[in-house]
């Protein structure tokens, strides 16, 4: 039976993929990804190209980064009839997404609207942020440490709660409140506690050393910080 496939291809380098998903990319008849804003493969395209094979037809989305929840909406129902269409026509149908499947995906968002209408099997990946754990050869938790992940956009009295409230944390997203968060860093005197990976396992991976940034320093948009207190 066709199903849909939500394969997670890691955090950028394509040996970051698990042997599962390289195969389920291989079987693959249609592939739906993102539209990349400089007219290349989008990220999750070029870590999945060397396990592709000739016959699949790639299928190209646009995915609108935006918080207007109906501009979302709307793009989504639109790619999640097409795939139903894809797979009720007998075609095995992939969607990829960086990192792991179930964490900030836009692939959950499609999920919700087709499960009902067609099978979906789901492919976890490697999570970047536990990549960047294995990059700064520092566990994410030990013993009865806890760890929460929370994207930056929430309001910054949140974010100051979640770092009060627990001992090690995951901001993603920072770059678009890096400016808000180094500030309150700094008050909480967590500057030395901070680090960031950008572009994680990519051949353009830098570690950033929070302390060594201001408020007003340009932070790359596959950014991650590490909290750890």
């Amino acid at each position: 039976m066709s199903k849909l496939y939500g394969i997670g291809v890691g955090p950028g380098d394509s040996e970051l993929i698990t042997v599962k998903a390289t195969k389920m990319i291989n079987q693959l008849d249609i592939l739906y990804t993102p539209i990349a804003h400089n007219g290349m493969k989008s990220t999750a395209l070029r870590i999945a190209t060397p396990y592709l094979n000739d016959k699949t037809e790639i299928k190209e989305r646009h995915f609108p980064m935006t918080r207007n929840v109906e501009e979302r909406q709307k793009s989504w129902e639109a790619i999640a009839n097409d795939v139903v269409k894809d797979v009720k026509s007998g075609h095995d149908v992939g969607f990829l997404t960086l990192g792991d499947t179930s964490v900030y995906s836009t692939f959950s968002y499609i999920q919700k609207l087709v499960e009902t209408q067609i099978e979906v099997e789901i492919v976890a990946g490697i999570s970047s942020f536990s990549q960047i754990a294995a990059t700064l050869k520092k566990p994410l938790m030990l013993d009865e440490e806890s760890l929460t992940v929370v994207p930056a956009t929430k309001p910054i009295e949140e974010i100051q709660k979640f770092i009060s409230d627990n001992d090690n944390l995951v901001l993603m997203k920072i770059s678009s409140k890096f400016s808000d968060i180094f500030n309150l860093l700094k008050e909480l005197d967590l500057l030395d506690n901070s680090t960031i990976i950008s572009n994680a396992s990519m051949e353009n991976e830098k570690i950033i050393p929070v302390a060594d940034l201001n408020a007003e320093s340009k932070i790359p948009y596959f950014s991650i910080m590490l909290i750890k207190k």
